[in-house]
């Protein structure tokens, strides 16, 4: 197809030639909204067979290289920078943020930038991994040479193994595949998707090389939902509130007044001693009411709930939760070796996004 670029001037515009290019211009936009919805789902599930199928292929192209990489990433004193231009720049950065959130220090550096100033960035004891799919951009041409001149070992996740950066890198990690999603051939998508999975498989190798937990986790993660679930405690939440709380022969109305101040929707119920009898809830309260229209005389004793549900105040929070969608309520009374301390409401773990 022959494309025109054409300067519209006031007097193109009057011509009869700028009024065809405009019945051209609709002519192709309609023949772009031709597809039927057969049409596109077939394309969409096309891609994502092409996608699958070069990832798979990933399998048959790891070797014993990789497993030096890894090994040579786990060892390093420095960090790993990554990088890439185009597309792969994209693919790169999520490989990093992905290192660095499992405990392998990383650092993006755009070959571009790179080239341009910052390539003192790359310190002595740090690797480089290159990814480039044709492995022959001309900021690749200038910055791998450069980088082992300073003595900095070179890894390139490329796709032409016979590329310039495949034939001056020290490690290759292949990702070629056969051929892109993209029914012309063109736009990076299944080699994208190559790279980016190779990329996890780093950095999954790696975190069973550092043997990295859950606790590790929720350390680099502290303010996301994620990290919470593996650090947030019942300790670090039932404080916020008063600890409500009536004797056994507290009258109704003060077990009413309790409830109200606390704000929590329940009162414990403590014996003479400070022990946990049990819990009145203002469920309970409104039950209380619909079966006994007189309860003047009714004690504390006589509306508890015993042996309510509780939890020690050093269990997770998400165990509360977990504790609360099982028995299908909204407090849970907080323990401390066995004596009651307070409250834990569902609305805090609401509040913490744990919900």
């Amino acid at each position: 197809m022959t494309w025109f670029v054409i300067e519209e001037s006031t007097s193109i515009k009057n011509s009869c030639f700028y009024t065809f290019t405009k019945i051209l211009r609709s002519f192709l936009l309609a023949k772009k909204l031709s597809l039927d919805d057969k049409d596109i789902l077939h394309t969409a599930r096309q891609t994502l067979d092409a996608e699958a199928a070069a990832v798979a292929g990933l399998k048959r192209q790891i070797n014993v290289t990789f497993v030096t990489v890894v090994r040579m990433i786990y060892e390093c004193r420095g960090r790993l920078v990554v990088t890439g231009i185009g597309k792969s720049a994209l693919i790169a950065q999520k490989i990093v943020a992905t290192l660095n959130s499992t405990g392998t220090p990383a650092l993006f550096l755009h070959a571009a930038d790179a080239i341009h100033g910052d390539l003192g960035s790359v310190q002595p004891e740090d690797l480089l991994l290159c990814i480039s799919n044709s492995g022959e951009s001309p900021e690749i041409r200038v910055l791998v040479p450069l980088v082992r001149h300073n003595g900095n070992k070179v890894i390139a996740m490329v796709g032409n193994t016979n590329s310039f950066l495949a034939r001056h890198a020290d490690y290759i990690l292949p990702v070629t595949v056969a051929r892109e999603a993209c029914p012309n051939n063109l736009v990076p998508t299944a080699s994208t998707a190559a790279q980016m999975a190779l990329g996890d498989a780093l950095a999954m190798s790696l975190v069973k090389l550092r043997g990295f937990t859950a606790a590790d986790f929720a350390r680099i993660h502290p303010g996301g939902a994620l990290g919470k679930r593996l650090y947030l405690r019942v300790r670090d939440l039932y404080p916020r509130h008063p600890a409500p709380a009536v004797r056994l022969d507290a009258s109704i109305k003060d077990v009413i007044l309790t409830i109200t101040s606390g704000r929590l929707g329940a009162t414990a119920v403590l014996t003479a001693r400070d022990r946990l009898a049990g819990i009145i809830t203002d469920g309970d309260l409104r039950r209380l009411m619909e079966n006994h229209p007189n309860f003047d005389g009714l004690l504390a004793r006589n509306v508890m709930t015993r042996n309510p549900k509780t939890i020690d105040e050093n269990e997770l929070a998400v165990r509360a939760l977990e504790l609360m969608r099982q028995h299908k309520i909204t407090q849970l009374i907080v323990t401390s070796r066995g004596r009651y301390v307070g409250m834990v409401h569902v609305h805090d773990l609401l509040h913490e996004g744990l919900v």
